[in-house]
């Protein structure tokens, strides 16, 4: 009977010790809102990385937050709303210290953006601008316009001052896409004898740009010059161009990617205009973590980074979205 009792006692012992542990570990995961060892944890939205340009400055704010000390997700919209909503709220959820963003759509981004700071997370935006101020910690982009008159100055000079040509366009939810079409032709525009007979959205989209070239070349088969809001579309209708045996056509692009930079170097697609993209994801990590510790990021609201022209004299230069 004493030998019984003595087990049954044993076996309680393990079980309650077995109990706590349980207790523990679930507290444990409880207090750390989803950071691990304690860090903070920035949340790093884009839209999704088969543009390089989006997995190049996804890449780069993850890496310095990183390097600073902070746990990091990383997470693409699609430049799907809703999409960018439901992540926005899993950082709001998640009780992460900052957001950087490459918003979904100028306006639709504002509430996404007043809801996380209205939860007390500071949300950085990269490459896109809202429309609204004083809603966002920071807006740092490139200097789309200044990017825009230096690519179009080259165009016009490629162009011999003179032809038919074609402007292919961007999202018309992005600010982007107006602001770099504003400057392309505040230059073409000055030279009577240049002539746009075709201007198309192809949504930023390569496939899309290929099939919008095809559709063009059926009608103005005697163009002589391509201007594109993007690399990748440029990179869609170059590849138009040589499956129509049209590779004289002369073709701008607007990003620096490096395979359009690639293509430069092999005469395919003569110019590009290069977004600083690693340079301005940085920098917005490094503000957000000035913010955090200060309560400032020390610079205004919007931030504007000069552009490069990118041509056969300085392509080697260059490497993944910035000098090599």
């Amino acid at each position: 009977m004493l030998r019984r009792m003595l087990y049954l006692l044993t076996v309680l012992t393990l079980l309650s010790l077995v109990l706590a542990a349980c207790g523990s570990s679930g507290q444990s995961s409880s207090t750390t809102s989803g950071n691990s060892g304690g860090k903070k944890l920035i949340f790093i939205i884009t839209p999704a990385y088969d543009n390089i340009f989006f997995k190049a400055e996804a890449d780069a704010a993850n890496a310095r937050a990183k390097a600073l000390g902070y746990d990091t997700v990383a997470a693409t919209h699609d430049d799907d709303v809703n999409k960018q909503n439901q992540l926005i709220d899993t950082a709001i959820a998640r009780h992460a210290a900052a957001i950087i963003l490459d918003n979904a759509g100028a306006d639709a981004t504002v509430a996404a953006v007043r809801k996380a700071k209205n939860a007390g997370i500071p949300v950085f935006l990269i490459d896109r601008e809202i429309n609204a101020t004083g809603v966002a910690a920071a807006q740092i982009v490139s200097n789309n316009y200044q990017g825009a008159t230096l690519g179009a100055q080259e165009f016009v000079k490629l162009m011999g001052e003179e032809g038919n040509y074609v402007e292919l366009l961007g999202k018309q939810s992005d600010t982007n896409a107006a602001i770099r079409s504003r400057g392309y032709h505040d230059v073409i525009d000055q030279y009577p004898r240049m002539k746009m007979v075709a201007q198309q959205s192809a949504n930023w989209d390569q496939t899309e740009a290929f099939q919008k070239m095809q559709t063009i070349l059926q009608a103005h088969p005697d163009i002589k010059g391509v201007i594109a809001g993007n690399d990748t579309m440029a990179l869609g209708a170059w590849a138009a161009l040589q499956a129509a045996h049209k590779t004289n056509v002369i073709v701008v692009g607007f990003d620096g990617s490096p395979d359009v930079i690639a293509s430069i170097k092999q005469g395919g697609i003569k110019a590009t205009v290069l977004q600083p993209a690693v340079r301005i994801a940085q920098l917005a990590v490094d503000e957000a973590d000035k913010y955090l510790k200060t309560g400032s990021t020390g610079q205004p609201e919007k931030q504007s980074i000069d552009c490069i022209l990118v041509t056969a004299q300085n392509a080697d230069q260059f490497g993944v979205f910035g000098p090599k």
